[in-house]
């Protein structure tokens, strides 16, 4: 199979003829038909993942079909179209007992803690547990775009933030997160603001249903302008970038009894980031993580994709193929793109080769 793969930490990743996987005996082998591009790949790529260790194959957020199973897989057959989250859960340990596979103790994160869908085929376990059958009204680049960062967004709004009907929802970071959290809370009745510090992404935050955007690189408070746009401050606030400033200004501008969802990963000196736990205490403010969704929470987020209630498919920015892809991750720092670059061609040779 063709691959993209890291040798070591930060260092280019290229493309190899590797050799297909085999399927686990609780598992099962995907052909890839399309994947994801998403900054947790480039924490991967950069070494922030303790999970990871090279060499590497990133990819968490794809779509394809079945190839093959292992001995002990019931539910699934070759050929059945399929995605996954991208925490698994073992389906034995007390927190998938529990309905709670976004946190298992023995999870599997293909990407992660084992090779990812840069690839023509990805080996995936706990097959029976995690994989999410697709309907033929999703097609293969949407139903990647699902990957992380909408089903992740779901989750974190509307079961962490217990986002209601006219509550407010701030949005910190207009990325495939932030933007996936926007069109979720605008589907289930919030009003909706996006701030970002570039305006192609405020522009689209706007596009996928926000009531109002700041641009925090051109106001001088961004906590008092939310407060003043929600009329006192939000009711649910959501760090979809995952920075110190970005985590504290989120909690700073809710509301009393407001709730914060951290999505966004903080990395190396700010996981310990500072917060206003004055506040925190005085209003009774709630702070939750939100760590992935689990595969039987899918039909939820399919039913309103089929009931035209959401449309993931605005989220997607372009598609590339395997080596375009390689080139959208290592530059993935700069924070450039607006929207979701999926990768839907792996055997397309790049133009050199053609020629």
């Amino acid at each position: 199979m063709r691959a993209a793969i890291f040798e070591s930490f930060g260092q280019p990743l290229v493309i190899q003829e590797l050799p297909d996987p085999n399927p686990p005996v609780h598992g099962a082998v995907i052909r890839v038909r399309a994947t994801g591009i998403c900054r947790s790949d480039w924490h991967a790529w950069k070494g922030h993942d303790p999970d990871v260790q090279p060499p590497h194959v990133p990819g968490h957020e794809f779509s394809g079909t079945v190839e093959a199973v292992g001995a002990h897989i019931q539910f699934w057959k070759p050929g059945d179209r399929v995605t996954m989250p991208f925490v698994c859960g073992c389906g034995r340990c007390p927190q998938c007992q529990s309905g709670q596979q976004q946190v298992c103790d023995n999870q599997f994160q293909p990407g992660f803690t084992h090779w990812g869908s840069f690839a023509e085929l990805v080996a995936v376990h706990y097959a029976d547990v995690n994989l999410v059958r697709l309907p033929e009204s999703i097609d293969d680049v949407t139903a990647a775009s699902l990957g992380c960062r909408f089903t992740t967004s779901f989750r974190a709004v509307a079961t962490q933030g217990r986002t209601a009907p006219g509550d407010w929802v701030v949005v910190f970071g207009c990325g495939g997160v932030g933007l996936s959290a926007i069109m979720i809370a605008e589907a289930l009745g919030a009003r909706t603001v996006g701030v970002d510090i570039r305006k192609e992404r405020l522009n689209r935050a706007r596009s996928v249903g926000a009531r109002a955007v700041v641009d925090a690189a051109h106001v001088d408070d961004v906590v008092q302008a939310v407060k003043d746009i929600t009329n006192g401050g939000a009711h649910v606030s959501l760090d979809a970038l995952g920075s110190q400033e970005t985590c504290y200004n989120a909690v700073s501008c809710l509301r009393k009894r407001g709730r914060h969802v951290q999505v966004g990963l903080l990395t190396g000196d700010e996981r310990a980031a500072a917060l206003p736990m004055d506040r925190v205490v005085a209003d009774e403010l709630e702070i939750l993580g939100s760590h992935g969704i689990q595969a039987h929470a899918y039909p939820a987020i399919l039913a309103m994709i089929a009931a035209g209630k959401l449309h993931p498919e605005k989220l997607v920015g372009q598609t590339v193929n395997l080596e375009e892809g390689i080139e959208a991750l290592q530059n993935m720092d700069g924070f450039e793109g607006a929207g979701i670059t999926v990768i839907n061609r792996f055997d397309e040779l790049p133009a050199t080769a053609k020629s």
